[in-house]
């Protein structure tokens, strides 16, 4: 089993920026990808970023290419997502999960662990 904790969510201004965290805890050697997702009211989850095990390769949905860079730390267990000149239109919950499968990106069905979210309001 493995346990995901997100922190660093808030409230900013349109254009600022925002870094999220999310610790892994329990059978961490079992995490290849990992990656964030967001959900905004009435709206599916949406796949933001991935990563790959060593770091190695990374994944970004187009709209957010550029602006936010998802990076982890697999000494602390940590997985991290810097944002950069945020839009209002991505305030949502932003997941963070853990696929035990090498590959998983941007498949939400195969990331078996889930953390609880953190909310994200970008105002504009």
């Amino acid at each position: 089993q493995v346990h995901l904790v997100e922190s660093g969510g808030g409230l900013v201004q349109a254009g600022g920026s925002l870094s999220l965290s999310c610790a892994a805890a329990g059978r961490t050697s079992d995490i290849y990808d990992m990656s964030w997702f967001r959900q905004a009211p009435g709206k599916e989850r949406e796949f933001v970023a991935a990563i790959s095990r060593s770091g190695g390769s990374t994944n970004y949905v187009d709209s957010v290419k550029g602006r936010f860079t998802i990076s982890r730390d697999n000494a602390k267990n940590t997985l991290y997502l810097q944002m950069h000149s945020l839009k209002p239109e991505e305030t949502a919950v932003y997941y963070c999960a853990a696929s035990t499968v090498p590959g998983t990106v941007d498949d939400v069905n195969g990331y078996r662990f889930w953390g609880q979210g953190t909310q994200v309001t970008v105002s504009s």
